[in-house]
């Protein structure tokens, strides 16, 4: 395998992570809406999952830069 390559399918992993993530926020959330907790518990609830739903995206998108970096030098 040459580095391209290492950096796609590298990449491509750390897009998936970045996405399971994502999905576990959203879980994560309907979860936290039915349980039913008073408003400012549920800001504050809401205000870390968008800290862990920001570094979900952020994760995916450095994985998609190195599958695309990775297809630029392959």
């Amino acid at each position: 395998m040459q580095g391209a390559e290492f950096l796609i399918w590298g990449g491509a992993t750390v897009t998936i992570l970045g996405v399971l993530g994502l999905f576990a926020c959203v879980v994560w959330v309907l979860r936290l809406r039915r349980s039913g907790l008073e408003d400012t518990a549920m800001r504050k609830a809401l205000q870390k999952g968008v800290a862990w739903n920001m570094a979900a995206l952020f994760v995916s998108v450095i994985g998609l830069m190195m599958v695309i970096f990775g297809i630029t030098l392959g």
